[in-house]
């Protein structure tokens, strides 16, 4: 909530992580841009392309990979409980 109250922008000013992000992504879009080029020996403006696509892509895969899983372990931690909940008292719980 700091973000929030002392401004975003100096949040991300002032932010080891967002810097080390941001380093991070461009190191990889020039990896993956090298990467592509030398294995395929497409121009460095397709395997621009594909460095930024790719990751792109990845993300969606992540986001929803994330959802699915936190439903999945939702449903299980659901589960403990109400078995829990029936060791207690069988009666109350069917």
């Amino acid at each position: 909530m700091t973000e929030i109250r002392n401004g975003l922008w100096q949040a991300i000013k002032n932010s080891d992580s967002i810097t080390l992000a941001f380093v991070f992504f461009i190191g990889h879009i020039l990896i993956a841009m090298l990467v592509v080029k030398l294995m395929t020996g497409a121009s460095i403006w397709e395997a621009g392309a594909v460095a930024i696509v790719e990751p792109a892509i990845n993300s969606v895969w992540f986001y929803i990979l994330h959802k699915v899983w936190n439903e999945i372990s939702a449903y299980k931690n659901h589960k403990q409980k109400i078995k829990q909940l029936r060791e207690k008292d069988p009666f109350i719980y069917k």
